[in-house]
């Protein structure tokens, strides 16, 4: 396998990654993730019982979101990794997406490296107070970011990262997307807006507590956290 194509699989890897993590988080959401674990598992000269590894609802549920964020930014660093074996200097590439994903992708995957449970900014005295944008995928401003904390907004969320991770495969290491194997729809009919999550009901569940919320003046709903909720059909 040539360097190229094992980076693709990396990324393909890094990308499949996170897909499954993003589906355990909102089966931990909702508790309908499986938690089984063999009663006994030994492995080389080690084993544990099943009370030792494990997990409650709450575990679980803390646990998925984390395995989600550290597959949102593996991929950053399979990105990085890639960049570095398709381009000779991607730093002053004559391509300014080139160059603009490969910083982000080593900027994010710099501090998720060092801080993997609380990433900090850390940005090269050449990278400071620039602004790195790849299309209209993903912008990094990072003005006064040296030091701060990760924040969603800096770089735009997981979803800017999976984009980036497929343009890099597409667009830079010129991977061809193998046809898309047929995928049952799932059981039940989720939307989700950040970390807003709805799940479409047949009727309102018996044990469903009334609320009193006030409606905007254009007749949404607030949700808290910067959400509205709209009647179907109204364009918001």
């Amino acid at each position: 396998m040539s360097d190229i194509a094992q980076q693709i699989e990396h990324l393909r890897l890094a990308e499949l990654q996170f897909r499954l993590a993003s589906a355990v988080r909102l089966a931990s959401t909702f508790k309908t993730q499986p938690r089984d674990l063999p009663i006994e598992w030994s492995h080389g000269k080690h084993s544990v019982r099943y009370d030792e590894i494990a997990l409650s609802e709450d575990d679980a549920d803390y646990a998925a979101r984390s395995l989600h964020r550290s597959a949102t930014f593996l991929m950053a660093v399979a990105m990085k990794d890639a960049i570095r074996v398709a381009v000779h200097d991607p730093k002053t590439d004559s391509d300014a997406d080139v160059r603009s994903a490969y910083q982000i992708a080593r900027l994010i995957r710099n501090a998720f490296a060092h801080s993997p449970f609380d990433p900090v900014w850390s940005i090269d005295l050449d990278c400071r107070d620039r602004v790195f944008a790849v299309r209209d995928l993903i912008r990094l401003d990072t003005t006064g970011l040296h030091d701060q904390r990760f924040d969603w907004r800096n770089y735009g969320g997981p979803l800017a990262l999976l984009r980036l991770s497929q343009f890099v495969r597409a667009e830079i290491l010129r991977d061809a997307e193998p046809p898309s194997p047929v995928i049952p729809m799932p059981r039940k009919v989720y939307m989700q807006q950040g970390d807003l999550i709805l799940m479409k009901v047949d009727e309102i569940p018996a044990d469903a507590v009334p609320v009193e919320i006030e409606r905007l003046p254009d007749g949404g709903l607030p949700l808290g956290g910067g959400h509205v909720l709209y009647p179907a059909g109204k364009s918001k």
